[in-house]
């Protein structure tokens, strides 16, 4: 007899008990920010796979936080790390609730991008270097080593914007066939003043 069981990574059929296997998150590497101009996961460098072995990515980030009041970005290179221009196609929607009481939900155009190789924001542009601020989440990056498919990416953080509780959703894909090799993640301006991010293989 066959079960067909549900899960978040998709639809199994087995035929007996136990034989599913959920899969399993294999940590890489560790990065932490100490008034850094840039954070950079690159495959071969520094103990950082970022290839074939895992079809599945996430990038985790803890209490990430800003030198000045900006933006948190990332972007993809297939050099290496030579270049961070890998051209992305994206969607960003926020829903936000203020300390007072205001909230609101919205699809915000001038932070998704189109074609550009540009970085892609993570935040809004409003982090804010309060003392007590900063930012939490993760990024799911699929298949970068394909040559054959575009890359995926999905992104969902949570964010002191002055009085507001911020969280962003960004999704779209880097519009290339080859392989995506390097991941680098900086503010729009100033430095990543302190926190960390965590890269893992997801079996």
């Amino acid at each position: 007899m066959s079960i067909v069981t549900l899960s978040d990574r998709g639809v199994r059929s087995v035929t007996t008990f136990g034989s599913v296997n959920a899969g399993s998150m294999v940590f890489i590497k560790k990065l932490t920010a100490s008034s850094s101009s840039t954070l950079s996961f690159v495959d071969g460098s520094s103990s950082v796979v970022l290839d074939n072995t895992y079809k599945e990515y996430l990038f985790t980030f803890n209490n990430i936080h800003p030198s000045a009041s900006t933006g948190f970005t990332f972007n993809m290179s297939t050099d290496s790390g030579s270049n961070y221009n890998v051209t992305k196609t994206t969607t960003f929607f926020r829903p936000y609730h203020s300390e007072s009481g205001d909230s609101a939900l919205g699809y915000v155009s001038s932070a998704d991008l189109a074609q550009s190789t540009a970085f892609q924001l993570i935040s809004g542009n409003n982090l804010s270097n309060d003392n007590d601020s900063g930012l939490s989440g993760k990024l799911i990056l699929f298949n970068p080593s394909s040559t054959t498919f575009v890359k995926h990416f999905i992104s969902t953080v949570n964010y002191q914007g002055d009085d507001y509780s911020i969280n962003p959703y960004v999704a779209g894909y880097g519009n290339t066939t080859s392989a995506v090799d390097a991941i680098q993640f900086k503010m729009e301006s100033g430095t990543i003043d302190a926190g960390d991010i965590c890269l893992y293989g997801i079996l």
